[in-house]
């Protein structure tokens, strides 16, 4: 981050991501980045080729602060609470519903993102292989597996759906998450921890 082109690229990035967050996948064009950035248009092209190689390197770059992050919470004294409430975040909900978008007219982002999801989908289900037991869950009723999907499965489809205005049984699904979550782990305690991705 020492060198102007460092700090430049580092820029652009934020840049896009908050431009994403904001007015979604679609609003982040080279010149709107470079605006958002406070550098010269032409500076986009000069530091990634094209637009798909900067939201590429955008995702990279995220995608490893996005495990390191895991890694934290999976160690944390609730780490089923850790989980829900940071796959709940609006602004890690909304952003990883607009990279998935992206993902759909992006060939080379789609296979990224799928990588970096098994990581951290199996990362996952292997603490949780470990401490479901030590909770007393019988596993053959709840596998490690489901219980990764539900915990970091529902806030995309909630945030989907309320895009469009509809929010039935949002309700209801988060307050039977948490009184289940509520009787392995008790009530949550504060977490440490901020979103790794820009706030809009």
């Amino acid at each position: 981050m020492g060198s102007p082109e460092a700090r430049n690229r580092a820029l652009l990035m934020d840049a896009a991501e908050a431009l994403m967050l904001e007015k979604g996948y679609a609003a982040v064009t080279s010149r709107k980045v470079a605006e958002a950035a406070g550098l010269k248009p032409q500076l986009v092209h000069y530091y990634f080729r094209t637009m798909d190689e900067l939201f590429l390197e955008m995702f990279r770059r995220r995608a490893q602060t996005g495990l390191e992050q895991q890694r934290e919470l999976l160690r944390s004294p609730q780490p089923l609470w850790a989980l829900w409430q940071f796959s709940i975040d609006p602004t890690v909900a909304k952003f990883t519903t607009e990279l998935l978008a992206l993902a759909n007219h992006r060939k080379e982002l789609r296979v990224e993102i799928a990588r970096y999801s098994a990581e951290l989908r199996a990362e996952a289900q292997k603490v949780l292989e470990e401490m479901l037991p030590q909770y007393g869950v019988d596993t053959d009723r709840l596998p490690a597996a489901v219980a990764i999907v539900i915990l970091t499965s529902v806030s995309r489809v909630v945030m989907m759906e309320e895009s469009l205005g509809f929010s039935d049984g949002h309700r209801e699904t988060f307050a039977f998450v948490e009184r289940h979550l509520r009787k392995l782990e008790g009530e949550p305690q504060q977490l440490d921890w901020a979103p790794s991705v820009p706030q809009p």
